[in-house]
């Protein structure tokens, strides 16, 4: 298959695409996609053999909704898996074209928002790593993409999503919560993050504003502002969502990503016919 730049999949065979992202998806710019890349490269072994132990492997290819970077996709196929990648950020979909040229892999990539996804191909499965089904805040849109996602499969018709409700959730903080990180790029500069997150319970949400630096030495030579809305479902709730949604067969699973912070696990679903 030939693979496409994040800027060729917007006109790919009819496929659609919101030149803004919509509340609902999380948009993530060049500084964030740098920071992130570089903090989490790539899956761990754990996370990698969950997966590979429950998606099917010769029934077709696999979709990948909020694929980000790669982190997922790259070494799935480096494990034989048919893997296609939807994202809403064109700076991570150049991160993922990038590491897929780098290990010399070949696979679509689709700049999307997933609350109107609409792709040419079917897929036998679909799975959305690392809490990323939870920036869909609202529940109009987190049906929106459940029926959308079902609309893409065929047999065997396997969703997986992986969840977390965080601790704060019990306990939230009496103010918010500031944290500050950095990481060393290829090149020698540093990426500073600097984050203020703040937990409503009531509402199901967290809210983080993130400011991104890069630094060359002690001068700022780039900055970038993020603010990023996450909720959280316990098994009943994102039970009830998937049954709303028509699937069928919905299973709590335990998940390999552990945590201090979160209490993790997953869910699995098939479409129903």
């Amino acid at each position: 298959m030939k693979n496409l730049k994040p800027t060729e999949a917007h006109a790919f065979l009819g496929t659609t695409v919101r030149p803004h992202p919509s509340p609902s998806a999380s948009h993530c710019g060049p500084l964030a996609a740098l920071f992130h890349d570089a903090d989490s490269p790539r899956a761990s072994d754990e996370e990698l053999a969950w997966y590979g132990a429950r998606l099917p492997r010769d029934a077709g290819t696999i979709l990948e909704p909020m694929s980000g970077s790669g982190r997922m996709l790259v070494p799935l196929l480096d494990a034989g898996f048919s893997v296609h990648g939807v994202d809403v950020s064109e700076p991570k979909l150049a991160s993922c074209a990038a590491r897929l040229a780098s290990a010399c892999r070949d696979t679509q990539l689709f700049r999307q928002d997933i609350t109107a996804l609409n792709l040419p191909f079917r897929y036998c499965a679909a799975f959305i790593a690392g809490g990323s089904f939870q920036l869909l805040t609202g529940r109009h849109a987190a049906i929106d993409v459940l029926l959308r996602i079902r609309a893409h499969l065929i047999d065997p018709g396997l969703l997986l999503l992986a969840l977390s409700i965080p601790d704060q959730a019990e306990h939230p903080p009496g103010a918010a919560v500031i944290e500050v990180r950095h990481v060393m790029l290829a090149d020698g500069t540093q990426l500073a993050c600097r984050s203020e997150r703040v937990v409503d319970v009531q509402k199901r949400r967290i809210r983080t504003q993130s400011r991104y630096e890069r630094r060359e030495r002690s001068r700022i030579v780039a900055r970038e502002d993020e603010t990023i809305i996450m909720t959280w479902y316990d098994e009943e709730q994102i039970t009830t969502l998937l049954g709303d949604a028509g699937y069928r067969d919905v299973r709590i699973e335990t998940h390999a990503t552990t945590g201090d912070d979160a209490r993790h696990f997953a869910v699995s679903a098939r479409a129903s016919a």
